[in-house]
């Protein structure tokens, strides 16, 4: 029992830190990330940020649990939705995800799924990896 506390303390505090971290990181490069077609959405090891999105960094959640990674962000830009769901049902399956439904992949044990709103000027993106 008192084994297992000391593991979540240090899972919270590696986490902890890791969000100061990534906080401090995005007050010193800015609120932005800007998309130049070679970028990846910050904290996924290899999502491409589609050109024409700009992340929202301020919106980045990392979280490590014992099941596996929990990790939030959201990018946007002057695009269709038709546009963004196209290229990433066409990127992702390369990347070895395999697609559940037009928003939903699977690979190795973790989920991601896809949020993609109209907003006024384009979309709203939300990307979420969760264990499954």
């Amino acid at each position: 029992m008192i084994s297992m506390l000391k593991f979540l303390a240090a899972t919270f505090l590696v986490s902890l830190s890791f969000l100061v971290f990534s906080s401090l990181s995005a007050q010193v490069t800015g609120s932005v990330i800007p998309a130049d077609g070679s970028a990846f959405v910050a904290g996924f090891d290899d999502l491409p940020l589609m050109k024409g999105l700009t992340q929202v960094s301020e919106d980045t959640v990392l979280f490590d649990t014992p099941q596996g990674r929990i990790v939030q962000a959201s990018a946007n830009g002057n695009l269709k939705e038709a546009d963004v769901f196209t290229f990433y049902n066409t990127t992702l399956p390369q990347l070895g995800w395999s697609r559940v439904s037009k928003a939903l992949f699977l690979r190795e044990g973790e989920k991601l799924s896809l949020e993609i709103e109209p907003a006024l000027d384009g979309v709203n993106v939300k990307f979420f990896i969760s264990p499954r």
